[in-house]
């Protein structure tokens, strides 16, 4: 998602896909798309051969957004409000509350619907 939290791409994996695999195929299928995308922030489960293999392959950097040493209880952090904010928005669809889809295409395409919807509804509130 871009820094506004509005979804660039999706790509659904299955639950035995580590994120940082399916952060790579999501990348590769954004790329053509975002020509002028250069930098991206991550959390840590993204740190070491991750922002590595990005620099190498795409030239882009990678931001790591850590939580403070001494935090203690809730903080919000730069960068990732964002997407859980993004979640948020997403989690008020009934079709993505639940797992209702059998393929992974429909679960894509009712993601992107609710963006639409959500889209739509800012350029001309109700």
């Amino acid at each position: 998602m871009d820094t506004g939290g509005r979804i660039l791409g999706v790509v659904i994996t299955p639950a035995n896909v580590q994120d940082r695999e399916g952060a790579k195929q999501l990348l590769e299928k954004v790329k053509d798309r975002l020509p002028r995308l250069s930098h991206l922030w991550a959390d840590g489960g993204y740190s070491g051969s991750f922002v590595e293999g990005v620099k190498e392959k795409w030239g882009w950097t990678v931001e790591i957004v850590q939580k403070p040493k001494d935090q203690q209880g809730f903080l919000v952090l730069p960068r990732r409000w964002v997407v859980e904010r993004t979640f948020a928005w997403l989690g008020k669809y009934r079709q993505l509350s639940k797992d209702y889809e059998r393929l992974p295409e429909s679960s894509e395409a009712m993601i992107y619907a609710a963006m639409i919807h959500r889209m739509v509804r800012r350029l001309c509130p109700a």
